[in-house]
Parts: C-alpha cells; sequence; structure tokens
C-alpha cells in the first residue's frame, strides 16, 4: 500500500464525475436564498446549515430522505433559478478538479413550474451549455426514470433523452428505492434508450444487494451502475463487472450517510478496486451529505489507504467510464499522468 509523507492535492487530480444528481448538487447557501426569495419554509435538516442526519436502510428512513430531497427542489422554480444552480455547480466541479461532469436529472420534476417536459429539459440543456462555457468543464445530461413512477413514465422519457441526444443527453438512468419495484418492469425503456444510442445506467446495489446489480445488468443492459457497491457481497459478479468492463459509481459519503455502511472504512472500495471492477468516484447529493467530489478522493487516501497512483487510477477509470469524447479523454488521460509526476495538472488545462 503506498503512502506518502507529502500527498499530492486531490483538487489538482483531473477526474470524471459521474454520479451526481441535479437538486443534490445545490449549495446550502443557495437553498437558503432560492427558499427566502419563494417563501419556501425548510425543515430544520435543511435551514441548520449541517448536513442532515440520515438513515435510509429502512422504509421510514429512505421516506425522509425522500421527502427532503424533495423539499429541497421545490425551491427550483424558475428560469434563473435553474441557470444558477447548473452554473454554481459547474464552478464547484472546476474548483475540485472534475473536468467532465454527467449530471442526473428527472424533468419530470421540475416540468409543472417550467412549463411543461420538453421547455423543462430544454432550459437545462441551454443552461448546461452555457455554464460549461463559461467554466471549461465539460457537462453532458443523463435523463433518469423515477422506479416509484409508472414504466410507461419511463418510456416517455426514454424517448424524449433520445431525442435530445444530440443536445447533451449521453444516458438514461433509473434511480430511487431500488428495492421497489422490479428492474424488468423498465426493460422496455431502456432498450428505446439503448437503441437510440444512449448509455444505460440504472441504480443498482446500494440499498438492495448484489441481486439488484444482477438485474441491472440481465434486464436492462446497463453499461454502467449507479453505486454497485454492493456488488462486493458476490466475488462471482465483481469477475464479471471487471470482465466486462462495467464502471460502479461509488459513492461512499452517501453510502455511509444513508446507513449502508456504518463507517467510511468499512466501504468496499478497495475490494472491488482490487477485483478490477472499474469506478468512478461519485457524491451523489452533496447538498444533504455534507461534501464534494474530491472528499470522496480525500477519503479514499486518508481512510481506505489509497496512495497517489492508485488515485490516478481512480481519476482514470472514471475518465474511461465517461461519455466524454475520445478527444476529451485523451487530454484528461495525460493530465492525470502529469499530475502523478508534477502534484498538478498542466498550466491551462
Amino acid at each position: 500500500m503506498e503512502r506518502l509523507l507529502n500527498p499530492r492535492d486531490v483538487r489538482g487530480l483531473p477526474k470524471a464525475h459521474l454520479h451526481l444528481h441535479f437538486t443534490g448538487s445545490m449549495r446550502p447557501a443557495t437553498l437558503l436564498e432560492l427558499a427566502a426569495k419563494h417563501g419556501v419554509r425548510l425543515p430544520e435538516a435543511l435551514s441548520s446549515g449541517e448536513p442532515p442526519k440520515l438513515r435510509a436502510t429502512d422504509e421510514r428512513g429512505w421516506f425522509r430522505f425522500q421527502r427532503l430531497y424533495d423539499t429541497a427542489r421545490s425551491v427550483l422554480r424558475d428560469e434563473s433559478d435553474i441557470r444558477r444552480l447548473v452554473l454554481e455547480t459547474a464552478e464547484d466541479e472546476r474548483r475540485d478538479g472534475s473536468r467532465w461532469l454527467e449530471i442526473q436529472v428527472d424533468p419530470t420534476s421540475y416540468a409543472p413550474r417550467l412549463g411543461g417536459l420538453i421547455p423543462a429539459l430544454e432550459l437545462i440543456l441551454d443552461a448546461v451549455e452555457h455554464a460549461s462555457a463559461a467554466t471549461g468543464v465539460g457537462i453532458r445530461v443523463l435523463v433518469a426514470a423515477n422506479r416509484m413512477k409508472s414504466p410507461m413514465d419511463a418510456r416517455t422519457l426514454a424517448r424524449l433523452a433520445v431525442r435530445y441526444a444530440d443536445r447533451g443527453v449521453v444516458g438514461f438512468g433509473l434511480s430511487n428505492d431500488e428495492r421497489r419495484g422490479l428492474a424488468r418492469d423498465f426493460d422496455r425503456a431502456f432498450e428505446i434508450a439503448r437503441k437510440g444510442g444512449l448509455l444505460a445506467a440504472p441504480h443498482g446495489g446500494e440499498l438492495a444487494g448484489p441481486e439488484s446489480v444482477r438485474d441491472c445488468l440481465d434486464d436492462l443492459g446497463a453499461g454502467r451502475i449507479g453505486h454497485g457497491v454492493r456488488a462486493a457481497e458476490d466475488p462471482r459478479l465483481m469477475a464479471r463487472l471487471a470482465d466486462r468492463q462495467i464502471t460502479c459509481e461509488v459513492c461512499p459519503s452517501s453510502n455511509v450517510s444513508l446507513g449502508v455502511y456504518e463507517r467510511p472504512e468499512e466501504v468496499p472500495l478497495r475490494r472491488l478496486f482490487d477485483a478490477g471492477v472499474p469506478l468512478a468516484l461519485g457524491a451523489d447529493d452533496p447538498l444533504l451529505f455534507g461534501s464534494r467530489l474530491a472528499a470522496q478522493y480525500d477519503l479514499a487516501r486518508d481512510l481506505l489507504g489509497f496512495g497517489d497512483a492508485e488515485l490516478a487510477e481512480l481519476a482514470r477509470q472514471s475518465v474511461r467510464g465517461s461519455c466524454a469524447p475520445e478527444a476529451v479523454r485523451k487530454e484528461l488521460l495525460a493530465d492525470i499522468d502529469a499530475w502523478l509526476v508534477d502534484g498538478q495538472a498542466p498550466p491551462g488545462s
């Protein structure tokens, strides 16, 4: 295990961020300001300035988490709110060394206040384009269906996502409590997305065990897994993921905050990494979990024993697992190598 007396700054490590939810990317201060702007009364858990204490391994805990998320989403009511969130998120990504972001959004959640499903997605994509140009962070969108809603709704979203594949939509996801319903109920939606050229990236292997990862692979044709951390409980499944190079978007702080693991040291990042499973560290919902992307790399180093060479490899795996164009990938991979040599990315990168 590599140990360095003077470890390199992980914020200077170029990386891709593949697991970040739209509302969950909001700054706490922005939440408070938008709540005041729109007269939204926030519960103490969202207004205290500290991350709420959550434990979602039972249904009551997950309901509380989802209720807080829905409350936070309710402050996003007009075009300026959306543009502010996206720009600030891009600024935060750049600060953490993220040079490529694939942000996940269910546009149906914002449609009622933004003029409908299509106007909501078009606004989000336009905000993404402008934020990317302003910050230099490459940003794309994964449209996500909600597994608590109808599979027919998911098919509608899949068709919409395919329609905007040339405007910045690169993938199709499935979020919310994976213990509810069956992955195969959404197989037609994912078939539509895959045939339209989109990456299939459903959530699995977080609140439910390794069987949910297998369902994502077998029933939804997943090319990437949101979370997937519970695959570490099944050596044959890890071997399958490694053999097929299916990236798992592991979110250590989120796993602990939601009670999947009691302590950060228990997150099986090392087990997955050593088994050859491609990984992409993610922050999931910084608004609720209290830490952004660079903090996940700090956690991997400080608590899970990853040395700088291994952190660089995690960054490479995040880039390889992304939907970034080949030219962007090559540049990022070269800059990761430079960080490992010099401790920072090349000037102007």
